[in-house]
């Protein structure tokens, strides 16, 4: 995913299952939030709207 968003991508531990995807200081996908995993692709078309 780095090559197609040229995309600096940083794993941050924490505790409790937190999962989010951010990009430039926007969530965009929070497990917390939504209570699941993202899908197959779903990070992707996310991120090119």
């Amino acid at each position: 995913m780095k090559n197609e968003f040229d995309a600096d991508v940083e794993l941050i531990a924490s505790a409790g299952g937190v999962y989010e995807i951010m990009l430039n200081g926007r969530t965009v996908f929070s497990k917390k939030a939504l209570n699941r995993f993202p899908d197959d692709g779903e990070i992707v078309s996310l991120i090119q709207v």
